[in-house]
C-alpha cells in the first residue's frame, strides 16, 4: 500500500478513536450521573424517613403515615428505576472501553505498517544513493586511468 493511502487511513482511524474516545466519556459522565442520582434519592429516602420518625415520637394520625409511607415507596420506585439505569450505564460505558480499545488496536496496527513502509522506502532510498556513489566513484576511477595513460 502506497505511504499517502496509509497516511490517510491513519487519519481516518484517529479520527475513528477520537469518535470512541469521546463516547466512552460520555458513557462514564452518565455512569456517574446514575451514581449521584442514586446517593442523591437514597439521602433524600433517609432524611424523610427521619421525619417520619421524628413525627411518630410525637404522634401521627394514619393519614399522615400514609402519605409519608406512600412517598417513601415512591422514592424507592425511584431509587430502583436509578439501579437500572445505573446497570445499563456500567454496560455502556463496558461497550464503549471496548470499542475504545478494538480502534487503538487498529491505529496500532496501522502505525506499525507506516513503519514497515517508511523503513523500506529509506532502505530502497539508501541503496539508490549507495548506487549513485557507486557510480561516480566508478566515474572517477575510469577518468584517472585514463588521465594516467
Amino acid at each position: 500500500m502506497p505511504l499517502k493511502q496509509l497516511n490517510t487511513l491513519h487519519k481516518y482511524e484517529q479520527n475513528k478513536e477520537q469518535k470512541s474516545a469521546q463516547d466512552l466519556q460520555t458513557a462514564e459522565f452518565e455512569y456517574q450521573q446514575n451514581l449521584e442520582r442514586l446517593k442523591s434519592v437514597s439521602d433524600y429516602r433517609l432524611e424523610y424517613m427521619k421525619r417520619l420518625n421524628a413525627r411518630s415520637i410525637e404522634g401521627i394520625d394514619s393519614a399522615t403515615f400514609s402519605h409519608f409511607h406512600a412517598f417513601i415507596a415512591k422514592l424507592d420506585n425511584a431509587a430502583e428505576q436509578v439501579d437500572i439505569a445505573i446497570v445499563q450505564s456500567k454496560a455502556m460505558v463496558e461497550k464503549r472501553k471496548k470499542q475504545w480499545f478494538a480502534q487503538r488496536q487498529k491505529i496500532q496496527a496501522v502505525e506499525l505498517l507506516l513503519e514497515k513502509k517508511k523503513k523500506a522506502l529509506a532502505l530502497i532510498a539508501n541503496k539508490q544513493e549507495q548506487k549513485m556513489f557507486d557510480e561516480i566513484a566508478t566515474q572517477q576511477f575510469v577518468r584517472r586511468k585514463i588521465q594516467a595513460y
